[in-house]
């Protein structure tokens, strides 16, 4: 589970409480930085938060919110694209689709890399998840692939997220 800890009050001895993730929401992107909105375990859904996933300690919820979310956005995918019957399908040639074929993830599927929507290491390396040209799927590919077979993209998603600290100029005195 996950805990956020909050400083106690001045002069409270006190230790720090410590609120208990139960389930992670939705997530965003803000600022290039990923945030999960969290339900907290013995609070009502208006005290839900953002929180930056940095802060997070509860690396098997954001595994399973990661998992059921990619599950989802195939779902949804493969509900648009399924518009004919297994008749209209065997009258016009084309091969019904069976449960035991495996479907084709990434790169391995031929099409050419859109963008990058976003990146996550919660299953240990990392990876981008890839937006295709000419489809709304998006599939998870490791970023060492990404880096190999579309540099420009992954450079372009980097440029986006960049934020510039510019030093700050203080005037020096010359003496002659």
């Amino acid at each position: 589970m996950s805990s956020k800890k909050s400083s106690p009050e001045p002069g409270a001895a006190e230790a720090p409480e410590e609120y208990v993730v139960e389930k992670i929401i939705d997530f965003r992107m803000k600022n290039g930085v990923k945030e999960y909105l969290l339900k907290w375990i013995g609070y009502d859904d208006k005290d839900n938060t953002w929180e930056p996933e940095g802060n997070l300690d509860c690396p098997s919820l954001i595994k399973a919110f990661e998992a059921d979310r990619v599950a989802k956005e195939a779902e949804k995918s493969k509900k648009r694209k399924s518009t004919g019957t297994p008749t209209s399908e065997l009258k016009s040639g084309k091969k019904p689709f069976k449960p035991d074929e495996k479907k084709l993830h990434g790169f391995d599927r031929g099409l050419e890399p859109e963008k990058i929507i976003g990146a996550t290491n919660s299953s240990g390396p990392l990876m981008f998840l890839m937006k295709w040209v000419g489809t709304d799927e998006a599939d998870l590919v490791p970023a060492k692939q990404a880096n190999v077979k579309c540099p420009q993209v992954v450079i372009k998603f980097y440029e986006e997220r960049l934020s510039w600290n510019s030093p700050s100029v203080e005037t020096e005195e010359h003496e002659p």
